[in-house]
């Protein structure tokens, strides 16, 4: 069967602008113009159109998707495959956030007692399930399973006190980190503050900080797109700038 922009667009869920401009950046091409100058898409493309929205549901950004989806080497049913099992993976994730409320609850009600650190539970899983389900592999490649599992089991045992102090950490990294990259300086005060900041936040994870591990670090913010998209959502080149004062800070930089 074959649809028009508009009928595509109603049956996606999706606007006629989204289409064009999937379009325009070549992620999602009509498969033909007819004679009326009218976008013309096959099931090819409305396979396509729900492979994108698919990543695009799992929080992937345009330009990471179409790397994906105009590769010679992709897959649409081994994708599907791996979309269903991050799926499964976000179901047991909102089952623990959910819960988690159900218990606070019952606390409010009477029902039950809570620790504080039970409070933050699924909180926390999330952020771990999370983190190990987009960067784990590479992760535990680079600093090995008993070095991450250390570092989950860390994050999983965090007091309140200790929950709230990351989470304000992390804030203050992106926040100076924005700054300093206006000085275009990683050498300057800011971004060493921003560098000093990071290795506050590591320590929260790690079970010992190294300089090496941090520049090392660093360099994976380059090296992977995932990272370096992270950093780069806001102003282009943050990630190598965040690696060059990293590399100062630790005295790495050759």
């Amino acid at each position: 069967m074959e649809y028009t922009v508009q009928k595509l667009a109603t049956l996606a869920g999706v606007s006629s602008r989204t289409l064009r401009y999937y379009d325009e950046i070549g992620i999602l091409k009509p498969a033909r113009i007819n004679s009326s100058g009218y976008r013309i898409y096959g099931q090819d493309e409305v396979d396509r159109l729900q492979q994108i929205l698919f990543y695009r549901e799992l929080g992937l950004d345009l330009d990471s998707i179409k790397k994906m989806v105009t590769a010679p080497y992709f897959d649409g049913a081994q994708a599907l495959k791996e979309h269903r099992e991050k799926l499964l993976e976000k179901r047991q994730q909102l089952d623990a956030l959910i819960a988690n409320v159900e218990k606070t609850i019952a606390t409010k009600e009477g029902r039950i007692t809570m620790s504080d650190q039970e409070k933050f539970e699924g909180f926390k899983k999330k952020l771990v399930e999370d983190n190990e389900h987009k960067y784990g592999e590479e992760i535990r490649q680079k600093y090995g399973d008993d070095q991450v599992d250390q570092s989950n089991a860390k994050m999983m045992n965090m007091s309140q006190e200790d929950y709230e102090k990351v989470t304000k950490l992390a804030n203050q990294v992106n926040e100076t980190l924005a700054e300093a990259f206006k000085t275009g300086d990683p050498a300057g005060e800011l971004a060493q503050k921003a560098a000093d900041l990071h290795k506050q936040w590591l320590t929260f994870y790690w079970k010992e900080y190294s300089k090496e591990a941090h520049a090392g670090l660093g360099q994976m913010y380059v090296d992977d797109e995932r990272f370096t998209a992270y950093y780069d959502k806001e102003q282009p080149g943050t990630a190598e700038f965040l690696r060059d004062a990293i590399l100062i800070y630790t005295g790495m930089k050759k």
